[in-house]
């Protein structure tokens, strides 16, 4: 009941957004979304307590018959890894949606907020889901409402094409997904208990015996959505203007928590399905992912607008993740779950800052800034704290998240983790020089007029850097979570 409710609660608060009105409609959408993320930490007190860390196969099982007759279930469970995605999506949601609460400028305000929490449920749902189709079904529930956020909320006058252009890089390797999975759900007998001649559960994904010219095209099909949705290069294309274009909550549902379900599927729908195939095509995606890092990076370092300098920089951070991925070694798979933790912490805070910036200026251009600490103390603060854990800083989240994922592709490659370690000091780079300019240069038109932080944006950076230190505090906390699932995955992979 506990993943039911986890699953489906932002959708039915979603629907009733729509009978109510103004600081009604704020109010549901914050209490809904507190609320679910007290249930997640609950299910991860429960979780601990009841000593499942030792079973990465067992969780909190919803298995309802969907379509019997195809052996097609409706199952949804929980463990280690989905945990850890479950309480970065609730703990963020809510701060996603206080930032929409600052931009009154939105028109029907409520349907914004019923679009967020409806794109909620489906990241739960991608996060929780056992069953192909029914992770499937929640992949493309997830992609409804962000392409009407990033759409119709966003004042740039290319919205459509931006928008567009996502959705169909997105729908395309979707597509290719599904074509994956109908072909292993082929491929599978009947599950135990079932007259259906197929099953398209996990574990049946799981047990297949694929010859590896098999497991060699199929990685392809099923990568190719993951892919985009990271993205990696060279399918990146549509991140950098739909990060930069679209509003600042559509931006950071994209940054903060879209990403990672490409990096899950990885590591849940990828290696252990298609071990064969993912060894002999690792030192390619290692490749692109390294071509990411130091792409994304040389880029962001010519960049003027900061919301497009922190999209680069995603793009560079996501890149020494997949690094991690495919690295196959036990330390660059935690390395992963913790990073895509702080990643999520990081980007969100940093687009925050942006926006506070840009609602007090009018503008995110570095060339027209400078000057702004001396009357924004706070900001300054919160802003650098976001930036240091970024940059990888002992004692934030990002230092450990980096380390351990260097020392996995130093195991897999010396020359690869030499090179994906110039993301630490690109990033200084392009992270310091954006504070210097907006914050410490020269004074400009804004430095004696700009506002500090009011108390309720404190009380949405408050959370976010409680959050940077304990990742970098108590890194175990998560990692003891992860482990079983990972150790699993690297056998299940033959490592």
């Amino acid at each position: 009941m506990l993943t039911a409710f986890l699953v489906f609660f932002p959708l039915a608060a979603a629907l009733l957004l729509h009978f109510a009105k103004g600081g009604a409609a704020r109010a549901l959408a914050l209490g809904a979304s507190l609320l679910e993320f007290a249930v997640a930490l609950y299910a991860a007190g429960y979780y601990y307590a009841s000593g499942r860390l030792g079973n990465p196969a067992s969780g909190f099982d919803l298995n309802l018959n969907w379509i019997p007759s195809a052996g097609i279930n409706f199952h949804l469970g929980v463990d280690g890894l989905s945990l850890c995605l479950i309480l970065l999506t609730t703990a963020l949601v809510p701060i996603i949606l206080a930032t929409a609460f600052r931009h009154e400028e939105y028109e029907n305000p409520g349907a914004f907020y019923a679009l967020v929490l409806f794109m909620q449920t489906g990241l739960l749902g991608v996060f929780t889901a056992l069953d192909a189709f029914v992770f499937y079904f929640f992949w493309e529930v997830a992609l409804i409402p962000i392409y009407f956020l990033a759409g119709a909320w966003s004042r740039h006058e290319r919205r459509i094409q931006i928008t567009f252009k996502f959705f169909l890089y997105t729908i395309i390797g979707s597509l290719f997904m599904l074509a994956g999975f109908v072909y292993l759900y082929l491929q599978t007998g009947p599950a135990a208990g079932s007259l259906a001649a197929h099953s398209s559960d996990l574990q049946a994904f799981y047990s297949l015996k694929l010859s590896a010219s098999e497991q060699s095209w199929l990685f392809w099909l099923v990568f190719a959505a993951f892919a985009v949705k990271m993205p990696i290069f060279p399918f990146h294309t549509w991140q950098p203007d739909t990060y930069t274009e679209s509003p600042a909550p559509a931006t950071m549902l994209l940054s903060g928590i879209m990403l990672k379900m490409g990096i899950y599927g990885c590591l849940r729908w990828l290696l252990p399905v298609v071990p064969l195939g993912v060894s002999q095509w690792q030192q390619l995606v290692e490749v692109l992912a390294i071509i990411g890092i130091i792409y994304g990076a040389i880029i962001a370092i010519r960049q003027d607008d900061m919301k497009r300098l922190i999209a680069y920089s995603s793009l560079s951070h996501v890149g020494l993740m997949i690094a991690g991925v495919f690295s196959l070694k036990a330390i660059g798979l935690q390395g992963t779950v913790v990073q895509m933790l702080a990643h999520g912490v990081n980007v969100v805070g940093m687009f925050l800052v942006a926006d506070a910036i840009e609602r007090r200026t009018g503008t995110r251009s570095l060339a027209e800034l400078g000057g702004l600490t001396r009357r924004t103390p706070l900001l300054s603060v919160c802003f650098l704290v976001m930036l240091l854990s970024t940059v990888a800083l002992p004692l934030t989240g990002g230092f450990v998240g980096e380390f351990l994922l260097l020392a996995g592709v130093y195991e897999f490659n010396a020359w690869a983790g030499a090179i994906a370690g110039l993301t630490i000091i690109f990033s200084a780079v392009y992270l310091l020089r954006m504070y210097q300019r907006a914050m410490l240069g020269p004074d400009s038109a804004y430095s004696e007029t700009i506002t500090d932080l009011s108390g309720a944006e404190l009380a949405m950076f408050a959370p976010l850097v409680v959050l940077v230190f304990w990742l970098g505090l108590f890194p175990g906390t998560f990692l003891h979570l992860a482990e079983p699932v990972t150790q699993s995955i690297l056998t299940a992979v033959g490592r």
